[in-house]
């Protein structure tokens, strides 16, 4: 029996990057948990191995050259690598501020994590995809709505859109696409530092007007993923109950 395919989801620590490793797991494929802390990475590994899913936990800061080479360096001893999820960001306790009063250092370490993380990973990992494979990047609904006071942020998941954009234009004659999912409004630890404000806004202009939850995204992950969406590339879907229509 041939050995599973790998797929490399980072931030899958939590959240929907954790949602989306274990629907990857279920699905067959082998989980890379690529996370920054430690504890949260390696407790996420175990709890996948636990429901009888192949996982294992690379630390990596996607914001750090040097870390990601060595995830692409454990990577590349399972074998030709198949999928990729570039889902770690920065997203809580990041907004509040207008654009003129965000600092230097808060935009560059956001975009450090947000937008640079991306290119650095799928960079460090393009040599090691086989014959075919998927590129699934995470951006957010609130670079499509522009959201107020949260310029930093929104700049950093509109180049998430752009940069999904470039590499699928690049990497199509490969056979790997390149597609992207842009969010709304989650509920996880990582949303809950939102202001209020920001939640009563979705809560009011949501087609579905239930919470978002990380499993929400799971099933339009998997399909990027598989074999199906073979030829669809370049695209970004928003899932967010209808909060932003195209």
């Amino acid at each position: 029996m041939a050995d599973p395919r790998t797929v490399v989801v980072t931030g899958a620590g939590r959240g929907l990057g954790l949602a989306m490793a274990r629907r990857a797991g279920a699905d067959g494929f082998r989980v890379v948990v690529a996370e920054l802390d430690a504890e949260r990475g390696a407790g996420a590994a175990r709890e996948l191995r636990a429901e009888g899913l192949d996982a294992r936990f690379v630390r990596c800061d996607v914001a750090d050259p040097a870390s990601v080479a060595e995830l692409a360096d454990a990577v590349r001893e399972l074998g030709p690598l198949y999928g990729l999820v570039n889902n770690a960001a920065l997203a809580n306790g990041v907004g509040g501020k207008e654009f003129q009063d965000i600092d230097i250092a808060a935009w560059d370490r956001l975009m450090a994590v947000n937008a640079r993380g991306p290119w650095l990973v799928a960079k460090a990992l393009r040599p090691l995809f086989g014959p075919t494979g998927r590129i699934v990047n995470i951006a957010s609904d609130a670079a499509l709505y522009g959201s107020p006071r949260l310029a930093h942020y929104i700049a950093s998941k509109g180049a998430v859109i752009a940069l999904t954009r470039a590499m699928a234009r690049e990497l199509g004659e490969r056979g790997i696409t390149v597609n992207a999912l842009a969010p709304g409004l989650t509920e996880g630890e990582a949303t809950e530092t939102v202001p209020a404000e920001r939640h009563g806004l979705y809560r009011a202009n949501r087609a579905i007007a239930r919470p978002q939850r990380p499993d929400d995204l799971v099933g339009l992950a998997a399909f990027l993923l598989s074999e199906e969406s073979r030829y669809l590339t370049g695209q970004v879907v928003a899932v967010n109950g209808g909060f932003t229509m195209n």
